[in-house]
């Protein structure tokens, strides 16, 4: 039991120690790697009390049911969220997946947004019907809409703010007062996590993050993470997480993850600010027509990014299209030409990491998106996606003009 009182410190406080106790057996002060498949007993008697869950300790089959490494992580990520609990997973879509399996059934029903990552469309388009699990899309940031999407066997509205790749923001407690108590909110919040917004707060039931992305903040491990009561994460790490999905995260990837962990509130400091610059720059840019981004007073997001995400940060993911005759190009020529002339962003579909990233969501990641669909939520073939890094925004600045300039 640690010391400090984590409801009466700032989240950079912790950030850092939540979660993650001085190993107990040498003191260590980082969490150790506990690399192991199993766990063993001393008598048969204690092996089979852990299996009836009359005394406590990791599950005694698999690392796969619970590892220490792996539960410091969930630990931290529910103190982070303001949760009851958390479950780990080996990835985003190991979140979402567990999500989905734990809370519907054939005859259920889901809504989704109309917008939001391709990993996650095709679970709403290709995995669930087959289940005979009903799914209907809406903008979730038209409450009307929602609204007369709901059905009487409707389970779970799901949606991520900031969306991908639009940066929409929807407002989460509308939404809740919308749906009411019986329907879950389910948020994938990987945009924009703490110290940006705490979306338990204003009114979801389960928020979920890819970890892969600014939690871990690296580039360097898959992960991924449920947070929300305590019986709702019993339900999904009993019977889905552990079980039909079996997509735990490894005890290095863990460890990995709590390391970069420790630096999130001041990599999202940075991350923001210069994300709010380059946003500026690229709205002055005569090349560009249009630049979604929170921060923005222009940007229709911007009274509700006010007043939901906190501490003036509005994330580092900008999006933005070209205009339609760049130098006599298509606004999709001209972004492929601008993309493959800049040194500095790598080109990867990622996002979150120190590097400063950036994509063609329409070729890249939303090309399992029907066209049409991906044009209703405003994702044209123009639109790039940037996922703002921890250089020097000055020097991001400057490789944008070179890359202009080239095209």
């Amino acid at each position: 039991m640690s010391k400090i009182d984590f409801s009466n410190v700032d989240f950079e406080t912790l950030i850092v120690h939540a979660g993650q106790e001085h190993d107990p057996a040498y003191g260590a002060l980082a969490t150790p790697i506990y690399q192991t498949s199993t766990f063993c007993f001393d008598t048969v008697e204690e092996g089979a009390a852990k299996f009836a869950k009359q005394i406590p300790g990791y599950h005694p089959v698999y690392s796969r049911s619970g590892n220490p490494t792996t539960r410091a992580f969930e630990l931290k990520c529910a103190a982070m969220e303001g949760g009851e609990d958390a479950v780990a997973t080996a990835s985003g879509m190991g979140a979402v997946g567990s999500v989905m399996l734990a809370f519907l059934k054939t005859g259920d029903h889901i809504i989704f947004d109309d917008s939001v990552y391709g990993g996650t469309n095709f679970v709403a388009e290709s995995n669930l019907p087959p289940l005979g699990i009903e799914v209907s899309r809406v903008d979730t940031a038209n409450i009307e809409a929602l609204k007369a999407a709901i059905r009487p066997n409707t389970k779970i509205v799901y949606f991520e703010t900031p969306n991908n790749p639009m940066i929409k923001v929807t407002d989460v407690a509308a939404v809740k007062a919308a749906v009411g108590p019986d329907i879950r909110v389910v948020v994938d919040a990987t945009f924009a996590p703490p110290p940006i917004q705490h979306v338990l707060k204003l009114g979801a039931d389960i928020v979920l993050h890819s970890i892969t992305k600014y939690i871990n903040g690296h580039g360097d491990a898959l992960g991924g993470v449920v947070v929300g009561s305590a019986a709702d994460m019993g339900v999904i790490r009993a019977n889905c997480m552990t079980k039909i999905n079996g997509c735990p995260p490894s005890p290095f990837n863990s460890y990995l993850v709590l390391r970069g962990m420790k630096t999130l509130a001041v990599r999202m400091e940075k991350h923001c600010a210069n994300a709010m610059e380059i946003a500026k720059y690229l709205q002055a840019n005569p090349y560009v027509k249009t630049v979604y981004y929170p921060g923005l007073e222009s940007d229709p997001s911007h009274e509700l990014a006010c007043k939901q995400m906190e501490n003036g940060m509005f994330g580092g993911m900008v999006s933005f299209e070209l205009n339609d005759d760049v130098k006599g190009l298509s606004s999709f020529e001209a972004g492929k030409k601008l993309l493959n002339n800049l040194t500095i962003p790598a080109i990867a579909v990622s996002l979150g990491d120190p590097d400063t990233l950036i994509e063609h969501p329409a070729s890249m990641t939303h090309a399992g998106v029907a066209p049409e669909a991906r044009l209703a939520a405003g994702i044209t073939d123009g639109l790039v996606r940037l996922s703002v890094g921890l250089e020097s925004a000055k020097d991001l600045i400057a490789d944008f003009e070179r890359a202009f300039a080239a095209i």
